[in-house]
């Protein structure tokens, strides 16, 4: 991806994930295959179209006032994509502003989560060292902030833009800084991916088995709180 960071806006590497060809133009078949490749399942991928339904003729607009036929995405116009009631992380240009995907944290977080680490192969919780993050509450209050009025499409496009983030990132409950530092400039899916071909497996995001393990076990859906109560109760077998 290296070689593609030089010339594009930070929305612009955002989409890029998805050129598959590198022609700056993202088909519905592409779409698809992206999504596929995160590891979302057929279903999911296929709701993935709606993209190019909605955001095909706004990025014409950059080349022709006629609709494209095919619904393709032309991404050296996807500024001309952004909606409103979103974040303002990106600029009307697609360029990121860092200032204020800071503020995002700084105003929404509402916990002091800890930050999971890897340390002799075990997981464990490093108490002297915090990282911003978002939790569900914090989303929806996110969500409620940025909503203007008469504006139902952008209001349902940023709440299916987070729940997609959420089923791909979220980690014991949470949406990290760094992780979501990483989606809004694109390095984040050919990492997912990289990730995937090696493994077989991510090991973040939130699925439906997710979903009904939870259930099964403790009767709730939040798979995290159990996997914690799992941690601690590991970690004070050991001390004893």
């Amino acid at each position: 991806m290296s070689h593609l960071a030089a010339n594009l806006t930070a929305l612009q590497l955002h989409v890029a994930f998805w050129d598959y060809n590198n022609d700056s133009i993202i088909t519905p078949t592409e779409i698809y295959s992206g999504f596929r490749d995160l590891g979302f399942c057929i279903p999911f991928s296929l709701g993935g179209l709606l993209i190019n339904i909605f955001f095909s003729y706004p990025t014409t607009l950059g080349h022709s006032w006629l609709p494209d036929p095919l619904f393709r995405i032309y991404t050296d116009s996807i500024h001309k994509a952004k909606h409103g009631s979103d974040t303002g992380v990106y600029s009307s240009d697609g360029n990121l502003r860092l200032m204020l995907f800071d503020e995002v944290f700084e105003k929404m977080d509402s916990s002091s989560a800890e930050v999971p680490t890897r340390f002799d192969n075990t997981t464990r919780l490093e108490t002297d060292r915090r990282e911003p993050s978002l939790g569900v509450g914090d989303l929806f209050r996110l969500h409620a902030k940025n909503r203007v009025a008469a504006d139902p499409a952008g209001w349902s496009f940023a709440a299916m833009e987070w729940w997609t983030t959420w089923l791909l990132l979220q980690r014991d409950g949470r949406l990290w800084k760094e992780d979501l530092r990483s989606l809004y400039d694109g390095t984040l899916f050919w990492r997912i991916r990289e990730e995937r071909e090696k493994n077989g497996q991510l090991q973040t995001g939130y699925g439906w088995q997710d979903w009904l393990g939870g259930l099964w076990n403790n009767g709730t859906w939040k798979t995290w709180e159990i996997r914690h109560k799992d941690r601690v109760k590991v970690e004070a077998e050991k001390e004893l």
